[in-house]
C-alpha cells in the first residue's frame, strides 16, 4: 500500500507548513511538496504528502478527502505514480523537408502555381 497522497483543490494561500500542521493530525507526515508556479512561486493549488505508513496514510484519506479546508472541499487520494511526460521539446521547429517548398515540384518543368507555362516565373 502506498504512503504518498495527492492533495487538491488547495486555497493559493496555503503552505507547506500549513499542510504538514494539517496532516499531522491524521499520523506522522514524512514530507510535504507544495506544487508551485515557476514564473510566479505562487501555489498551484496541490501537492503531495507523504506519510510513515499506509495505515497512516489511510487515516488521511478518510479524515480529509471531501473536508472543508479555508472554504474549500479538498480532494485527498493515493497518488499516481509520475508519467513518463517524454524528453526534449525540440523548440518548435519542424524536422525535416529537404529545403524544398512544398506544392511543387521543380522536376516537372512548370510552375508551382500550375499556370501552364514553361520556366520559372516566379
Amino acid at each position: 500500500m502506498e504512503s504518498k497522497l495527492y492533495v487538491g483543490n488547495l486555497p493559493y494561500s496555503t503552505t507547506e507548513e500549513d499542510l504538514r500542521e494539517l496532516f499531522s493530525q491524521a499520523g506522522a507526515v514524512t514530507s510535504v511538496a507544495l506544487i508551485k508556479d515557476r514564473d510566479s512561486g505562487r501555489s498551484k493549488g496541490f501537492g503531495f504528502v507523504e506519510m510513515e505508513s499506509a495505515a497512516d496514510a489511510q487515516a488521511a484519506i478518510a479524515k480529509f478527502n471531501n473536508y472543508e479546508y479555508q472554504g474549500r472541499n479538498l480532494t485527498v487520494n493515493i497518488a499516481r505514480p509520475r508519467e513518463d511526460r517524454g524528453g526534449g521539446g525540440g523548440g518548435g521547429f519542424r524536422s525535416g523537408g529537404g529545403g524544398r517548398p512544398r506544392g511543387g515540384d521543380r522536376d516537372r518543368g512548370g510552375d508551382r502555381r500550375g499556370s501552364g507555362g514553361g520556366g520559372r516565373s516566379w
